[in-house]
């Protein structure tokens, strides 16, 4: 969307295949994006240079307003995780709709303590589980 506005704002708008390319390139260049502060833009910068150098002095026309851009891909992303995470858990069986349905509801509460993790690893201990000691008082 960024790539869009810059394209429109400086007049150099984009064809239809360069914005096919380019969203390629995007998707696979800001994985891990969301959850670093300013990478986004320079995730956009680097496919602007990439794709249409003409079009990277346009990024400081949303400089100001990407810290908010930031929050809408944080958010953007963990919704992405979570609905991959229902939809690969339901395709392989493991997803418990009705737990779920419970959890979500507010009428049984979600508790770490007590997720079993199928991989090998063996549970966590009581002492594992216990709340840390209380940090020292400074004289």
């Amino acid at each position: 969307m960024a790539t869009l506005f810059v394209a429109r704002a400086t007049g150099l708008p984009l064809s239809a295949g360069e914005q096919i390319g380019l969203l390629v390139f995007m998707i696979i260049a800001s994985k891990g994006a969301a959850g670093v502060t300013g990478a986004g833009l320079a995730t956009l910068a680097a496919g602007l240079q990439s794709h249409r150098p003409a079009l990277v002095d346009g990024v400081g026309l949303i400089v100001g307003i990407d810290r908010f851009m930031s929050e809408a891909r944080a958010l953007t992303n963990f919704a992405g995780n979570a609905v991959a995470t229902v939809l690969i858990g339901t395709w392989v069986g493991d997803f418990d709709r009705s737990r779920a349905e419970e959890v979500l509801a507010g009428r049984a509460p979600f508790d770490e303590a007590t997720f079993v993790d199928d991989g090998g690893a063996a549970p966590a201990s009581e002492a594992d589980r216990a709340p840390a000691a209380a940090p020292l008082a400074h004289p």
